[in-house]
């Protein structure tokens, strides 16, 4: 099949375009791209006033299944990845049963793929059970194809067992994807630790939580020599930290979430479940040291790290109601709000968005290359919207952002050339 999409403004940082052009796809593939392109047959989108980018990549998804199918499924993950406008995501193993044999990685796979919705490129876990005692086989993963590793929600707390995970994971060419957590400083803690935490008498958690074991990592990744990701980055000290260790010539990247850089830890008050994530929303300086970190590219990756709960979980009382919020439909509109503020130019943010979750993983996307896969988003950063239940895709509407007026809305989604969404309406 032939589509043709016409008159929008492609943005592809990968081969320095940023002008209006249309862009030709044939059989799963892009073609050519060129102005006023003709093609006898082919549908036409019509991309005026639009960006037209390489497909968005969330490198940081929690879909549930198996085992927690009334939080979230692969189906209506994929759904709500799809309305966000990502092409690809990374399903973190934290399931039941937890993703970390060969069969587990080949069930997501498969099953995702009956779905005919966005990619799924599946991390396993680096422990097993995610207890942190005994590695997992990463060979048997790495044939059922695993992208990533990673045993997030569950830190790896010993030293030498991260040192082995990082250079195991060397030899087979993983990155290994940390969350960052001191499980002794963060006790029973539900919120960030400060002002608020302390007005609402509730029990905090340190930024050290986090930055204690950026450092320690870092440290482990010079040592070993290995590629380090890490996640859902929340406070200046760890930005610090990773920002340092750049200049110095680790092999580092790191991600952050728009809630961190959108909201700060009052989103809390009063007692708002629904901004209750972990790492925990900071401070208004975290929030600035954040938005700096992006703009100086010391952040590589926006990630959503979509964590849905059932909506009777997220009722409960504060101190026990789930950590994690609905993020895949929200992010792009909330992240175009660093374009318009000028925090970040739109090339950038798609580089934040496609290209580089794309090289972290090693995984040939995130370009409109002529014969690359044709995983293409189309999205008017113009259009405004009012986030509601009745609009999410996804099963949890576990989201601080309801009832929010958005600007910013993908439209068209386009999986190596398979139109998915077409006027944001999912096949």
């Amino acid at each position: 099949m032939k589509i043709l999409i016409q008159g929008g403004h492609v943005i592809d940082p990968q081969n320095k375009i940023d002008q209006k052009l249309d862009v030709l796809i044939e059989n799963g593939k892009i073609a050519e791209t060129g102005t006023n392109l003709k093609a006898s047959g082919a549908k036409v989108i019509d991309a005026k006033g639009k960006i037209v980018s390489p497909g968005l990549i969330d490198i940081h998804v929690h879909f549930r299944e198996p085992g927690f199918e009334y939080k979230e499924d692969l189906q209506s993950g994929l759904r709500a990845a799809v309305h966000g406008g990502f092409t690809g995501v990374c399903p973190m193993p934290n399931t039941s049963p937890v993703i970390q044999t060969q069969a587990d990685v080949e069930f997501v796979v498969h099953k995702s793929k009956s779905f005919n919705l966005a990619c799924v490129w599946p991390l396993a876990a680096v422990t097993r059970n995610q207890e942190g005692k005994n590695l997992t086989e990463f060979g048997e993963l790495k044939k059922g194809g695993v992208v990533g590793i990673s045993d997030d929600g569950h830190p790896i707390q010993d030293s030498n067992m991260m040192r082995r995970a990082l250079e195991y994971s060397k030899k087979f060419d993983f990155v290994l994807m940390a969350h960052c957590e001191d499980k002794g400083l963060f006790g029973h803690g539900c919120m960030n630790e400060g002002f608020v935490s302390t007005r609402l008498g509730l029990h905090g958690i340190p930024v050290e939580c986090e930055s204690v074991e950026v450092a320690r990592d870092i440290q482990l990744a010079d040592l070993t020599k290995s590629r380090l990701h890490f996640c859902h980055m929340s406070s200046k000290k760890s930005i610090d930290l990773i920002r340092e260790a750049k200049k110095n010539g680790s092999s580092i990247t790191c991600e952050t979430a728009p809630h961190y850089f959108t909201l700060t830890d009052e989103a809390v008050i009063p007692y708002n479940t629904n901004a209750k994530m972990n790492p925990p929303l900071r401070t208004e300086e975290d929030q600035k040291a954040i938005r700096q970190a992006l703009k100086e590219g010391v952040i590589d990756v926006i990630a959503t790290d979509h964590a849905p709960h059932a909506n009777a979980e997220k009722e409960w009382e504060f101190d026990r109601a789930p950590f994690g919020i609905a993020g895949l439909e929200t992010s792009l509109p909330l992240s175009l709000k660093l374009v318009e503020e000028k925090v970040l130019t739109m090339g950038q943010l798609i580089e934040k968005m496609s290209v580089n979750p794309a090289k972290i993983l090693k995984i040939e996307r995130g370009t409109l290359s002529k014969g690359a896969v044709a995983d293409v988003t189309v999205f008017d950063p113009e259009k405004e919207w009012v986030l509601t239940k009745d609009v999410m895709q996804s099963k949890s509407h576990n989201s601080p952002f309801l009832g929010w007026k958005l600007k910013g809305k993908a439209t068209d989604v386009l999986v190596a050339g398979r139109l998915v969404m077409e006027n944001e309406k999912i096949k």
